[in-house]
């Protein structure tokens, strides 16, 4: 879970009140679809379910104005995928996620203030924490039968009143996920954009910015934007600069691109992205706010030494679910981050195996990506 999350190029939901990213689930339901050695469409079809459990939580019982983490209710998605694909009976699934749901409630301060390496392991260790109550349900240990509408439940305690029917629930809502162009959190997406066609304009030259202007919607200003979640001008480490709106502006106007090497500590520490996100100001729209989260709106303005201004608007961006990645756009992600892993040879086969994953058994792609590893090692060693 760690190794997938930690990077922060992963998918996102949007709900009104709560953002996650439910790929976190991934790495906990492959790990138990391979213990029973599961089809990959039985696979799928348990992280599906993490899916729908997650988003629709989200929608329907939002935490973060409570103070507490969207782990919070990834603790039942992924107790629920995981148990899916240990292939757990109705009653065990139940418990598992009473049990998981019961002890894995997270504190929002992972996301707020100087951020800390927690902020990339929250999930991996809820996850982790939800398989081990998958496990214990399996081997018959109970949980809570009530723990959303009991007394000191879910829904008293944390999330207030709701409700969900999950008998007239699909496993769609994987639809409305969303992918990450740029290697930014999420809700920087539309800005950066925005920044990048700035920066491909006559004139522009990031030596003679004078003020760089954003209006956004008010979430982006909240948890990125300098807002109720602490200020985001000062940037030291990975975390902070992922999670600064004004850090990534300034990386797009600079270099042209938000990608991992714009965390590199050293590029992080350097004078000219420093400089110029002091310079960045981002205020809250209504207009833009009752946008969100049906669109991701963002309006920039640069103005240059010479008094001049430039401008872009963005209402959403390549990876939104209006306007999706394809198989080719997933893949040269996909290229980009890895190739410097292992071999084109290794990465290709893994990209065959997941276009085709419903028609193998999942061993196929855990045998892969231990040999990824190896050759990491290997080729580090070398």
């Amino acid at each position: 879970g760690a190794l997938s999350r930690y990077l922060d190029f992963m998918d996102s939901y949007l709900a009104p009140g709560e953002t996650n990213h439910p790929s976190d689930n991934l790495g906990a339901v492959l790990a138990a679809a391979e213990m029973k050695r599961a089809s990959g469409a039985e696979f799928l079809t348990a992280l599906a379910v993490a899916y729908q459990v997650q988003t629709r939580l989200s929608d329907v019982a939002p935490v973060r104005a409570r103070g507490f983490d969207h782990t919070t209710q990834g603790a039942y998605a992924a107790a629920a995928g995981v148990a899916k694909a240990l292939r757990l009976t109705r009653g065990e699934i139940a418990n598992a996620i009473a049990i998981s749901g019961t002890a894995n409630n997270a504190l929002r301060v992972t996301r707020t203030g100087r951020l800390s390496h927690w902020k990339g392991l929250a999930y991996p260790n809820t996850a982790m924490a939800a398989t081990h109550a998958a496990l214990l349900a399996a081997h018959g240990i109970t949980g809570p039968e009530a723990v959303f509408e009991g007394n000191k439940g879910f829904k008293e305690t944390i999330a207030g009143p709701f409700e969900i029917d999950w008998l007239k629930e699909d496993l769609e809502r994987v639809g409305r996920t969303i992918l990450k162009k740029h290697n930014a959190e999420i809700h920087s997406q539309s800005a950066i954009d925005a920044a990048l066609e700035i920066r491909a304009q006559p004139g522009f030259s990031a030596k003679a910015v004078r003020a760089v202007r954003l209006d956004t919607f008010a979430v982006a200003h909240q948890i990125i934007g300098g807002g109720e979640e602490g200020d985001k001008r000062v940037v030291r480490t990975k975390e902070e600069a992922d999670h600064s709106l004004p850090y990534m502006l300034a990386a797009a106007l600079v270099d042209g691109e938000v990608q991992p090497e714009q965390y590199a500590p050293e590029r992080i520490v350097a004078a000219d992205v420093q400089d110029l996100l002091r310079k960045v100001k981002i205020t809250p729209s209504a207009e833009l706010s009752a946008c969100f989260p049906q669109w991701l709106p963002a309006r920039l303005q640069v103005e240059l030494d010479d008094g001049s201004t430039l401008t872009a608007s963005r209402k959403d961006y390549h990876g939104f679910y209006t306007n999706p990645f394809d198989w080719a756009a997933a893949r040269a992600k996909y290229d980009r981050v890895t190739r410097a892993s292992t071999t084109s040879a290794e990465l290709g086969a893994l990209a065959e195996v997941v276009a085709t994953l419903e028609e193998r058994p999942i061993v196929e792609l855990t045998a892969l990506l231990g040999r990824v590893r190896t050759i990491t090692g290997e080729t580090k060693a070398g």
